[in-house]
């Protein structure tokens, strides 16, 4: 009878925290700025405050309400992170840091490495917040993982058995990479001598994109994965968190909805991957290539303004 009467208990806190959640996220993600761009105009400036607001509301409802109290953790990073995008972006319009990286005559070189830099420094930040919470690294998947960890069947992807991720690893990273590479190759359609002069940015190239798939894979898969997936479950973290990061690639390439489904399918796939090997190395790698190719040709389009 005890065991009965605890189930049904817990079941009302579990729905509770769900929706909590699910409305959380979609509030404080890109969502309500789309929808005020596409149907009202310009979003307000305060529309961010309002979100950071919203969230230290809900840090504090999480001391009073003992139900929601498993979300604190995730509502503070997401408040750690917006802060954080806040200060650096404020930083990057400093004369400082324009006179180093910016400015009208900056090359594709510095100017991305400021970007880059300040992406980085967001996520510092952030695993400084999640140490504080978690202590050990392995409890936000900042390790290698295992990588040979079974991958659980996806039947509607056509995978009906579970694979070992040190093969549907590499078949991710090569399906996934060589679709992004035929679909820049038809947009953008570069000549050979292009491809050519952009051969001496490839050491920079690499750089870049081993920071930026570091520093999203942080910000906006492990730091929420972390503090979610233990409270909602594994399902329902990996479809929060797909759908925050596919609706911030809504003004992307591709547009609008289809951008949106892409990004948040991928985000899926690095989010299971997080999951079920327990670290960061598969959805870093499949990251990093994407990237590569991306700034791959960011670079060769400055060839072509005239930047270097």
């Amino acid at each position: 009878m005890i065991s009965l009467g605890h189930k049904a208990r817990t079941r009302p806190g579990q729905a509770t925290l769900l929706a909590l959640a699910w409305s959380t996220t979609l509030l404080i993600s890109t969502l309500p700025n789309i929808i005020w761009q596409e149907f009202i105009g310009a979003p307000p400036a305060g529309l961010f405050w309002t979100k950071i607001v919203l969230l230290a509301a809900l840090i504090c409802l999480t001391f009073v309400w003992y139900v929601v109290r498993p979300l604190r953790p995730y509502f503070a990073i997401f408040l750690v992170l917006y802060l954080a995008e806040e200060a650096l972006g404020r930083l990057g319009t400093t004369s400082l840091w324009q006179s180093w990286f910016g400015g009208i005559d900056v090359s594709f070189t510095t100017e991305m490495l400021g970007i880059q830099l300040r992406r980085l420094a967001i996520a510092v930040i952030v695993i400084a917040m999640l140490l504080l919470m978690y202590r050990r690294r392995s409890d936000f998947f900042l390790v290698k993982g295992q990588l040979d960890a079974p991958a659980r069947p996806i039947r509607w992807l056509g995978m009906a058995r579970p694979a070992s991720w040190s093969r549907f690893g590499w078949i991710l990273t090569l399906c996934i990479s060589l679709g992004l590479l035929a679909f820049l190759v038809l947009a953008g359609r570069p000549t050979v001598n292009t491809l050519v002069q952009a051969l001496p940015f490839l050491p920079v190239v690499l750089i870049l994109a081993a920071m930026n798939a570091f520093s999203e894979e942080m910000n906006y898969r492990a730091a929420l994965l972390a503090p979610l997936h233990g409270v909602v479950g594994r399902q329902q973290a990996l479809l929060l968190t797909a759908a925050f990061f596919g609706l911030g690639h809504f003004y992307g390439v591709p547009y609008g909805v289809i951008g949106v489904i892409m990004a948040g399918f991928l985000a899926w796939l690095l989010g299971k991957s997080m999951l079920e090997t327990k670290g960061f190395f598969w959805a870093w790698f499949i990251h990093f290539w994407q990237d590569v190719f991306i700034f791959s040709f960011m670079a060769m389009g400055s060839i072509s303004a005239g930047g270097s």
